[in-house]
């Protein structure tokens, strides 16, 4: 009864990866089930090697499954490919990793920019967008500087800025405070989580990092490819997807 109440929008079905063939196949993910719904954060835990990042990359197609299904909104985007699946992925995601993967010789700017010019934005909107989601990570002050003159710290909020650009529905993030001290990590993680409680972005975060995970709704923890444990509050996030929702609807 409570699982209609809200519609999940990330479903796995039978989700397995196999790398290599034959004699040398390995199991990276094992018919792997899950549900993850509107403005939920969820922590993929597991040690190096464990399969959450494969988990990761599958439903942010950015890698295709052997066999079973990704389901976003409904829609199996498993076989999606070209101009449909790089649209799917620049109007509903942003990607936060620990590599930071910008353009150094490029201004912060620039750098936000990017989802903009693949999403085909109008150019005169562009800067204004980019400027506003600079200004929630408070680096609009650095717009005009290049990347590689950045601090760690700040080089991942531009990473964020980057990925909330295009106002995604769903945010993934590797890893998101691995290189970063802890001071800086704090301020990461609070930015995060500001996202998706006050912004209604679901937050999928893979990490090793048992306090990062604690803060999340839903602890889902992998081991050799399955899908071991879940710990969450399904009332709790029943009520705030059914919230957003409403909200939308409102809209």
């Amino acid at each position: 009864m409570e699982q209609n109440r809200a519609k999940p929008i990330i479903e796995t079905i039978h989700l397995t990866k196999v790398y290599g063939k034959k004699s040398a196949a390995f199991k990276a993910l094992d018919d792997v089930n899950l549900k993850i719904y509107l403005g939920e954060s969820v922590a993929i835990i597991g040690k190096s090697g464990s399969g959450k990042s494969t988990l990761m990359h599958l439903m942010a197609l950015l890698d295709k499954p052997t066999s079973g299904a990704v389901k976003i909104l409904g829609m199996n985007a498993s076989k999606l490919k070209g101009k449909k699946l790089n649209r799917l992925r620049n109007k509903y995601f942003g990607f936060v990793f620990q590599q930071f993967f910008m353009n150094s010789n490029d201004t912060v700017l620039e750098n936000v920019l990017l989802p903009l010019k693949i999403a085909k934005t109008s150019r005169f909107k562009r800067k204004n967008i980019a400027m506003k989601a600079l200004e929630v990570v408070e680096l609009k002050n650095k717009a005009k500087n290049k990347a590689i003159n950045l601090s760690g710290g700040q080089k991942q909020r531009v990473c964020i800025a980057r990925a909330i650009v295009n106002n995604p529905k769903i945010i993934f993030a590797d890893e998101p405070t691995g290189n970063l001290d802890s001071g800086t990590g704090k301020k990461i993680t609070d930015l995060l989580f500001n996202l998706n409680k006050k912004g209604g972005a679901t937050l999928i975060i893979v990490t090793h990092d048992e306090d990062l995970a604690a803060l999340c709704d839903r602890q889902i923890r992998i081991v050799d490819g399955k899908i071991t444990s879940e710990t969450h509050s399904r009332a709790k996030t029943l009520k705030k997807s059914a919230m957003l929702e409403g909200k939308k609807e409102d809209r």
